[in-house]
């Protein structure tokens, strides 16, 4: 591989509760004149695949617990958003005013448990947020099946967020779920450039592709929710994106 090349999707539309993203991918590729060929990758936001499959809550319909009552004040979070947290997470594991570093459901360490509130839409008189879809890795499968089929190959899929992270500033992309790639990439076994044989390298591969695809998806008003990745060499087994968590026993910081 010598050259990457990223191609954001214009004129997706704003996506809504019950929308075949299929579809409304398919056709966004077809109207760039990006028919997907076999190696390509496509990135897409959780955002527009949590709004399709209706992951956007009212707050006026989260009744607060104990729990959440007491977490408000010490985070200057409403009680509404710090139930929903609670509701997403496994473990709380910091918290500060205006910050709740959570250990999502699906393992992964996320601010607000992946909560949020931006490019969400407003409805009149009423507040509303956005969760992370109920299994990325199921919803990046089904997405890459659809757009296989009716490309007639084979087109990966990787469901992306914007994740801040320990000892760094700033967000980057962070695969959350994935289809039709491996995910991770064992490169134990393999050797240097001077010979030596690598004991313990990991390429989280899908993070990277998700890192890249961020460069042009933004996290303000770009409004560019999708893009194509074309270049690449994948080689491996798929592995979804759960594959990239690092089991418990192997963890020394929580």
């Amino acid at each position: 591989m010598n050259t990457l090349s990223l191609h954001a999707l214009p004129g997706i539309p704003a996506i809504d509760t019950g929308d075949d993203l299929a579809v409304i991918l398919g056709d966004a590729l077809e109207r760039a004149e990006l028919r997907p060929r076999d190696g390509d990758v496509l990135v897409v936001t959780h955002k527009i695949v949590s709004k399709a499959e209706g992951r956007c809550v009212s707050l006026a319909d989260v009744e607060p617990s104990k729990e959440a009552d007491a977490l408000a004040p010490e985070t200057g979070k409403s009680p509404a958003v710090c139930q929903l947290i609670l509701d997403e997470s496994q473990k709380v594991l910091r918290k500060r005013r205006g910050l709740i570093i959570a250990e999502h459901r699906l393992g992964m360490v996320m601010a607000n448990a992946g909560i949020d509130q931006s490019n969400v839409g407003k409805a009149e008189g009423d507040e509303h947020v956005l969760l992370l879809p109920e299994d990325p890795d199921a919803s990046a499968a089904a997405l890459a099946a659809s757009l296989s089929a009716r490309f007639r190959m084979t087109l990966a899929l990787v469901i992306s967020d914007s994740v801040g992270r320990a000892w760094r500033k700033g967000v980057v992309g962070l695969a959350i779920g994935a289809a039709k790639l491996p995910a991770v990439m064992d490169l134990r076994g393999r050797k240097d450039l001077d010979g030596r044989m690598l004991q313990v390298t990991e390429v989280g591969l899908a993070d990277e592709i998700a890192s890249a695809a961020e460069l042009l998806m933004g996290e303000a008003d770009e409004g560019q929710p999708a893009v194509l990745l074309r270049g690449l060499r994948l080689e491996g087994k798929a592995k979804p994106a759960k594959a990239l968590q690092r089991p418990s026993d192997e963890d020394l910081f929580r």
